[in-house]
């Protein structure tokens, strides 16, 4: 019973991680290049309305349920380092808690919330935008591979443990 519990929680960490990665992906890939080739003033709206929408119950779910889900699983392996598939569960809470999560919470939000605070049609505004069009993807590069890295790990673990 317990082992199909935890299996079922791996299976879940699959699935969220892979959201997760998929999300951070078409912003690193499409979004932000997409905004980047917009006027400066209908980039920062767009982008501020981006944020104000994003904190939704479906996203919230998928995103603070991972860091749940990750630190459960992660600590099931550290207690039974011995069972199949341990090291990809350590590995997978590694990947997205400190590398989708914390450089949320660290890096992007702080910067999301620079970005609430101006004016979209104001000079600072069009000034923040280029820096902060600089500075926001390459921790959402981050975000993306930390997430496609715990995708990998969690869908290991899941086939030694399933």
């Amino acid at each position: 019973m317990i082992a199909t519990l935890f299996s079922v929680l791996t299976f879940l960490a699959v699935i969220g991680s892979g959201l997760a990665a998929g999300l951070f992906f078409i912003f690193s890939n499409t979004i932000m290049a997409s905004f980047a080739r917009l006027p400066a003033a209908q980039g920062i709206a767009t982008m501020q309305q981006i944020n104000l929408t994003i904190i939704n119950p479906a996203f919230m779910a998928v995103f603070m349920g991972m860091v749940v889900l990750a630190l459960v699983l992660g600590g099931k392996a550290l207690l039974g380092w011995s069972e199949a598939g341990a090291g990809w569960l350590i590995a997978g809470a590694v990947a997205y808690v400190v590398g989708c999560f914390l450089v949320t919470i660290i890096f992007n939000v702080p910067l999301n919330d620079q970005l609430a605070a101006v004016d979209p049609s104001s000079a600072e505004g069009a000034a923040l935008w280029a820096t902060y069009l600089s500075d926001w993807l390459p921790w959402n590069h981050v975000r993306t591979v930390a997430s496609m890295i715990s995708l990998g790990a969690f869908a290991m673990a899941f086939a030694r443990t399933a």
